[in-house]
């Protein structure tokens, strides 16, 4: 029983590394699509995997910890208020969304369009206006491609990480 115990704390420990190292590595890759702000969400890979390997209150510990890490690391206020709400819209819809028979990928991608539509609520407040709305279209766009693209990498971790958790 304890040497389980030991897992599960070494297991949460490595994702929620592994998501604010992930969350560094973007910081640093000078990305532009035309699209000021937007970012691959490499880090969401992680969440994704935790809420199909763990219980979903351990993942939204993973999720949450990498969040307030990386804002106070390398962000500042306005990068927690927009990647917390983000974060919390995102991870609420694909707990809900993980209950139905949808995919991995599928789930992923409902991650990704939450997640920027949690930031244009924010930008909302933020700047006191809705006419930001004006860069949703554009922004589930990217969320329907970056969470097509981290839900297969999703679905080849998990699929690995239940292969070898079956092979013992």
């Amino acid at each position: 029983m304890k040497n389980n115990k030991v897992k599960k704390i070494a297991l949460f420990g490595m994702l929620t590394a592994l998501a604010f190292t992930l969350s560094y590595f973007e910081s640093l890759i000078p990305f532009n699509f035309g699209i000021p702000g937007m970012k691959l969400g490499l880090a969401n890979l992680v969440v994704v995997v935790a809420l199909y390997i763990m219980k979903p209150s351990e993942a939204f510990a993973v999720a949450m910890i990498r969040i307030f890490l990386a804002a106070m690391t390398f962000g500042n206020f306005s990068s927690l208020a927009y990647s917390l709400c983000g974060g919390l819209l995102s991870f609420a819809v694909m707990c809900a969304a993980k209950k139905t028979k949808l995919s991995v990928i599928g789930v992923s991608i409902l991650g990704g369009v939450c997640h920027n539509m949690g930031q244009i609520i924010v930008a909302a407040v933020i700047m006191e206006t809705s006419r930001i709305a004006y860069y949703l279209p554009v922004l589930i766009a990217a969320g329907l491609v970056t969470g097509m693209l981290l839900g297969i990498a999703s679905k080849l971790v998990i699929d690995r990480f239940e292969k070898v958790k079956n092979a013992k």
